[in-house]
């Protein structure tokens, strides 16, 4: 609740219940508006555009009422009640020099050590509760396991029916993953795969992959993942200027598959959003192209901090590993979240499909889970 409002013309200052006070401008309080002329009953989009609110907005009156925020705004005559906890929830009046290479709130980063988040697929699909936990690791974590479910082909596809849909490439809505011990072919080999993020030759890059297992009687194949945005803070931490080298010079990335695909990308190892958030790592060995966007003078310094990022990606202590049996499967950001397989030898066969998906679809089902049920978000 709020104890009290005081105005001018062009800003309202409100103090909450808890002593915290907060100013917000006439624009900003017009544009956000929640009335049903500025905003859609049914959906919250809005009504106007910017060049729909008079240039000289102005507050010609501002009190408590009920605890919440009246406002009336000038030349329009209009007034708006603003609830206070949704003015405590969009406050912008704070602090705003952040640490670059943050991680947003909600994100845990980790090493080895803890135990990989999973769930059973019976219970995912028939509990809610469980669902939304299963949902909730990856967006914490960035990647959960999934246990317990069919093994028949194309399982996988109900995976992403828990929260989305499948992102198809030119590979199709899927791709095989099917390897023998002792080919005929070379094409399927048992060799390791150094830990990657996936495709990042594509603009924009798969958020989400899941790898589903319906064969693993092979030796050794062990599944790893490493959390990228844990490896970019201990770079961050080890070697500043190295960090902010791969943050703020593009790499160049490419694949030429056949069939007249191309790919190309040009984009940093470790992304930051504008204001030093840390949002996206793409790191995959196989797929950079000559990097010809780094100065001179820096590109030196460039290879080192990208040798040592990989140094720290590839440290036993930085992955989790587990091998997957038939029936089981785990999902990861690829944004976020890099992949590798160990070899393995021996008699046997490993097959397993995989698809992509797009993390906006997981992160809309679960807050969309978690505003049916609030008290599962406390």
């Amino acid at each position: 609740m709020l104890r009290t409002a005081t105005h001018d013309a062009s800003v309202v200052t409100v103090e909450f219940d808890t002593g915290t006070k907060a100013r917000f401008h006439a624009i900003w309080l017009r544009d956000n508006a929640l009335d049903p002329e500025t905003r859609a009953p049914g959906n919250g989009q809005r009504l106007i555009t910017i060049g729909d609110i008079p240039s000289d907005i102005s507050v010609s009156a501002a009190e408590v009422r009920n605890g919440d925020l009246t406002v009336t705004f000038q030349p329009e005559d209009k007034t708006v009640t603003f609830p206070a906890d949704w003015l405590a929830a969009h406050s912008y009046d704070h602090d705003h020099d952040l640490a670059t290479g943050r991680t947003a709130p909600g994100i845990t980063t980790w090493e080895r050590g803890i135990d990989a988040p999973s769930a059973d697929w019976d219970e995912v699909h028939a509990n809610p509760a469980a669902k939304r936990g299963w949902l909730a690791a990856v967006a914490e974590y960035g990647f959960a396991k999934l246990t317990g479910g069919p093994t028949e082909p194309e399982s996988l596809l109900k995976v992403a029916d828990l929260f989305g849909y499948v992102r198809q490439t030119n590979y199709g809505p899927y791709f095989e993953v099917r390897t023998e011990v002792n080919p005929t072919n070379l094409a399927y080999t048992g060799l390791g795969l150094q830990a990657h993020t996936d495709n990042p030759y594509r603009d924009p890059v798969p958020t989400l992959q899941i790898l589903y297992c319906l064969e693993n009687s092979a030796e050794g194949g062990d599944s790893i993942v490493v959390d990228g945005f844990r490896a970019a803070e201990k770079l961050r931490e080890q070697n500043p200027d190295g960090f902010a080298l791969l943050a703020g010079y593009p790499a160049r990335f490419e694949y030429k598959g056949s069939d007249g695909v191309c790919l190309r990308s040009r984009r940093p190892m470790i992304e930051l959003s504008p204001d030093g958030e840390l949002v996206g790592i793409r790191f995959n060995n196989r797929s950079t192209a000559p990097l010809v966007d780094i100065p001179f003078d820096q590109m030196e310094a460039y290879y080192a901090a990208y040798r040592q990022l990989g140094e720290i990606i590839d440290d036993p202590a930085m992955g989790v590993s587990f091998k997957l049996e038939p029936g089981e499967s785990f999902i990861v950001d690829n944004t976020r979240v890099l992949h590798a397989r160990l070899g393995y030898s021996g008699a046997g066969s490993r097959w397993l499909q995989g698809c992509y998906a797009d993390k906006d679809g997981l992160l809309s089902t679960l807050a969309a889970m978690e505003m049916d049920q609030p008290e599962a978000a406390e």
